[in-house]
């Protein structure tokens, strides 16, 4: 049987994303109706509710698709320069907004602080993201950084490079953070290594490394607590 794309104005109102966010809020959209707000129209051939199922569809999920650069996003048909960036400034708000309920000075207190603060920007990621979190005394978040991208190991994450970064931002100590894509937290060899090189580094230049801390698919992993540090 030929499919037969309906064109959104074809749609009864009532079926409408727009209409249906208007009558029954943004809570009772789907995910395809959420995407089709954000990109507004679709194509000459297709609505944008049908270019929104087609995108999560060939994207692999919400999940891929949060991970995606706009030269992926405009490989798929029907996305241009201008629908790839209002997805990225969607998604990127999403973020912001995760954030925007923490305090403007940060503390950290414990490993669930910084799995709450940094869940939100680790769990979807398709590859290993090491950032390092910079403390001052008082344990108040000074600042953040990316330090690697990739699977971990000795070459990729040199204490030349993490505690550059620290003296940098005047910090009295750090937290290291990074994800398991396959959203199992468990510390592999490398990680457990690359924490003990960081901390013997800490120790010479008097910048604590006070936890390492894994993110997973709702799940997180302290080796502080975990007695490898």
């Amino acid at each position: 049987m030929e499919a037969i794309s309906l064109m959104l104005r074809e749609v009864p109102s009532e079926e409408r994303p727009r209409e249906r966010m208007l009558q029954y809020g943004a809570g009772a959209l789907s995910h395809v109706e959420l995407l089709a707000i954000i990109l507004r129209t679709g194509t000459v051939s297709e609505s944008a509710v049908h270019l929104a199922a087609r995108i999560l569809n060939e994207s692999g999920g919400l999940r891929s698709l949060v991970d995606m650069s706009k030269d992926q996003l405009t490989q798929i048909k029907g996305i241009g320069d201008a629908k790839a960036l209002q997805i990225l400034a969607g998604i990127e708000l999403g973020r912001r907004l995760a954030k925007s309920k923490h305090s403007e000075r940060v503390t950290i207190r414990s490993p669930k602080d910084i799995a709450d603060f940094m869940s939100e920007d680790l769990r979807y990621l398709q590859k290993e993201h090491f950032v390092c979190l910079f403390l001052n005394t008082k344990n108040h978040l000074l600042g953040q950084e990316t330090l690697s991208m990739g699977s971990l190991n000795a070459s990729i994450v040199h204490p030349r490079e993490v505690f550059r970064a620290a003296i940098k931002r005047s910090s009295a100590s750090i937290v290291c953070v990074h994800n398991h894509p396959s959203g199992d937290p468990t510390p592999s060899p490398e990680d457990i290594q690359i924490t003990h090189r960081l901390i013997e580094a800490g120790t010479i230049i008097g910048i604590e490394v006070l936890d390492h801390v894994i993110i997973g698919d709702q799940r997180f992993i302290s080796l502080k607590e975990q007695g490898f540090m």
